[in-house]
């Protein structure tokens, strides 16, 4: 029987490392944990709150794709956000929506990578 314990990484493929650094961190004000390099390619992990987002350009068939996986970020002002990533000029996959519980909305990184932006309401916590 297998115990999973915890999620390790969630992991995004990009192929221009200083424009997806400048997205995770510069727009999303992500701050970098672990970074390493081998030959000219990069794995930078960002830790979340106990979890870890990775972005890498290391694997060569694996691909940015906008339909594969997505990591939905836990913001604390979601208004804020979104104005944020607006003025940023980042492209919207799905504009803000409301339901019972959250708010949120999907981006594009400069890959094509879907980032769900993600606000819990008050009285489902």
């Amino acid at each position: 029987m297998i115990k999973v314990t915890e999620i390790a990484f969630t992991g995004y493929p990009v192929t221009d490392m200083p424009r997806a650094r400048s997205f995770y961190e510069g727009t999303l004000g992500l701050k970098p944990a672990i970074s390493y390099e081998n030959a000219g390619k990069q794995w930078i992990e960002y830790d979340i709150a106990g979890a870890a987002l990775g972005i890498t350009n290391m694997v060569p068939h694996w691909a940015p794709s906008p339909s594969g996986p997505s990591v939905a970020l836990e913001v604390a002002n979601f208004d804020e956000a979104i104005a944020t990533l607006r003025a940023a000029g980042v492209k919207f996959l799905l504009e803000p929506t409301a339901s019972p519980v959250c708010h949120m909305a999907v981006v594009s990184d400069p890959d094509g990578n879907s980032v769900c932006i993600h606000h819990r309401d008050q009285h489902s916590h």
